[in-house]
């Protein structure tokens, strides 16, 4: 099995690269975001590789980071996403943001890749998010104030009307879900409703 690739590039398509390792060219799959950090043509690059093998061919898929890599192992194991369709989730949403999308429940994010509906998506936020709820939302752009997980908001009931007031508002579920869980971080568990909606105001202001 192949599990990364180091050569050169020596042509990138829509939907594809070629790399020249060693005189050899090895045609692999990628995310429009993989294809999109790739150097020019000739220039050295290295990529993680999940290597596909079925009955009629075998299918090499390439990321730039191994983030992209996993997502895409953990993409494909929903019933119904197929490759294709888990590369076109990795090219509208990054890992964080697709973490934070399930993590919040908000199915909304994925029907922008191509080939995802509504239903398909709500089965993929539902069936992930056991799967996710132990893991770190890099907030990036939000700022960084320590891991926040889904388990991070404050009492189910609280959170939840919380972010549902956020969203009235007119916030996303994904912003209003993190944003809830930074105020639940920093206000503690006793936080009441009125402060949650506050905080989480001042989270999405800044």
């Amino acid at each position: 099995m192949i599990a990364r690739l180091r050569g050169r590039v020596e042509r990138i398509g829509d939907d594809h690269a070629v790399i020249d390792v060693g005189g050899v060219g090895y045609l692999v799959f990628s995310s429009g975001r993989t294809l999109s950090q790739l150097p020019t043509v000739g220039e050295a690059v290295a990529l993680e590789i999940e290597t596909h093998v079925r009955e009629d061919h075998i299918h090499l898929y390439a990321f730039a980071e191994m983030a992209e890599c996993e997502w895409f192992r953990t993409l494909t194991k929903v019933q119904g996403v197929g490759a294709r369709v888990a590369l076109a989730i990795l090219t509208v949403l990054e890992p964080d943001h697709l973490l934070q999308a399930i993590a919040a429940q908000d199915k909304a994010p994925l029907t922008r890749a191509s080939g995802v509906g509504p239903k398909l998506a709500a089965r993929i936020v539902t069936e992930l998010k056991d799967k996710v709820a132990a893991l770190s939302l890099s907030l990036g752009s939000l700022g960084s104030k320590g891991p926040v997980t889904s388990s991070d908001a404050p009492d189910s009931g609280r959170g939840e009307e919380a972010v549902s007031a956020l969203v009235n508002l007119g916030y996303s579920r994904t912003d209003a879900f993190t944003a809830v869980a930074q105020a639940g971080q920093s206000l503690g568990e006793a936080a009441q409703l009125d402060e949650l909606i506050k905080a989480g105001l001042r989270e999405l202001a800044s």
